[in-house]
């Protein structure tokens, strides 16, 4: 009987959702996404379109795989800007009226006159719109799947863990939009505050990652520069070992020159080491504010970490490497012994920032958004089953 009446409830919010046209503009929206995908090629020649060839991107299947080329363009432009903003949008904009409609006059009275438990038919509703994304995420993302195994020639399973990635993420949004709902009784209100939420994290986002690539441009800075004080200083002994040598001095083989007579012989070393210092310090404070910033973002959901553990189990750092210049880019960053001054190489940052956002383990991106997720929903619980409506 129980499972009787949660099916009915279930299956009365979904035909509430379905008969909304956003619901349907979505769907048809998500197969112009993926058609679009499917009209761009790649081969030995360089980038097509249909049957336009864009000779003005110098670009072949040589220097980047067609399955690279696809599952990049998934992931930056089917995952993180379609599904990821605009369809979670226009998700948000669908089911937010669906608690205030809900609690409205004549509504709510109807649903209480039923033998059901108000946390039930409150979860009901919450699970009916969390199917509503499913079902887009769903389709889109078997649609790439497609596209990517026929074009790029690569049929890539793990492709599919976008529909629970991005309904997860959907869902960090979505209790914050039924609790919204609940205090206001108002979809416009609820709607509004919850993109403000999205945009309260998606400034810390912002914030994070300006802190891990200025960390990773500081370690950089500093292992490059302590690499160089120790290459100059081992050269510097060794050319003061020659020539006393070369002199006649019988010296032991566990012979080392003193700092001073090394300091003499290089005037730069003394740049480099105080550079070197610096650096140092300027890194540990960097750690020190991205561990404050990471702290911090542990209280609240990780939305874009979320979206972004699709990008770890499809790209794997050497393709990733691929992609930001490969060989033909600068590995390391270099330092200049005479000037002291450093070098940065765009591709080390940018391996060092990557290499730092994926040793966040799933369970602290998960684990703790969920925990969030529970919270809510559970004080959305109690405002539903305790308001006298």
């Amino acid at each position: 009987m129980m499972m009787r009446q949660t099916a009915a409830l279930f299956a009365d919010a979904y035909r509430e959702l379905n008969s909304r046209k956003l619901f349907w503009i979505t769907l048809v929206l998500s197969g112009l996404v993926v058609a679009a995908f499917a009209a761009v090629g790649i081969d030995r020649q360089g980038i097509t379109i249909l049957w336009f060839r864009l000779d003005f991107i110098p670009l072949n299947s040589d220097a980047l795989s067609p399955a690279l080329l696809y599952k990049t363009m998934f992931l930056n432009l089917g995952l993180n800007l379609w599904l990821a903003w605009i369809a979670a949008i226009l998700a948000l904009i669908t089911t937010a009226g669906m608690i205030p409609d809900l609690i409205a006059g004549g509504s709510i009275e109807m649903m209480l006159s039923k033998p059901i438990s108000r946390v039930r038919l409150f979860l009901t509703k919450y699970a009916a719109g969390l199917l509503f994304v499913s079902l887009q995420v769903g389709v889109f993302s078997v649609a790439s799947f497609g596209v990517i195994g026929i074009r790029g020639g690569e049929w890539e399973p793990a492709l599919l863990l976008a529909i629970p990635l991005v309904v997860a993420f959907f869902s960090f949004l979505f209790c914050m939009c039924v609790l919204f709902g609940l205090l206001t009784r108002s979809t416009i209100a609820s709607l509004l505050l919850t993109l403000l939420f999205w945009f309260f994290i998606f400034i810390l986002n912002a914030t994070d990652a300006a802190l891990v690539q200025w960390r990773s441009m500081a370690e950089a800075q500093r292992d490059a520069l302590v690499r160089q004080v120790a290459q100059a200083e081992d050269n510097t002994r060794q050319l003061l070992i020659a020539e006393r040598r070369s002199l006649g001095e019988e010296l032991p083989e566990d012979y080392h020159p003193t700092e001073d007579e090394i300091a003499r012989v290089n005037p730069f070393l003394k740049g480099l080491r105080d550079k070197r210092n610096s650096s140092e310090k300027t890194a540990a404070q960097a750690a020190k504010w991205s561990g404050i910033i990471f702290a911090a973002k542990t209280v609240v959901p990780k939305t874009g970490e979320t979206i972004a553990l699709l990008e770890r189990t499809l790209i794997s750092m050497a393709e990733l490497d691929s992609l930001m210049g490969g060989q033909n880019a600068q590995k390391q960053t270099t330092v200049d012994e005479q000037t002291a001054s450093v070098e940065l190489s765009e591709r080390d940052v940018s391996m060092r920032s990557a290499a730092i956002l994926r040793e966040r383990s799933v369970l602290w991106v998960l684990g703790t958004s969920f925990a969030f997720e529970a919270v809510v929903l559970a004080m959305s619980c109690f405002i539903f089953a305790r308001r006298d409506f």
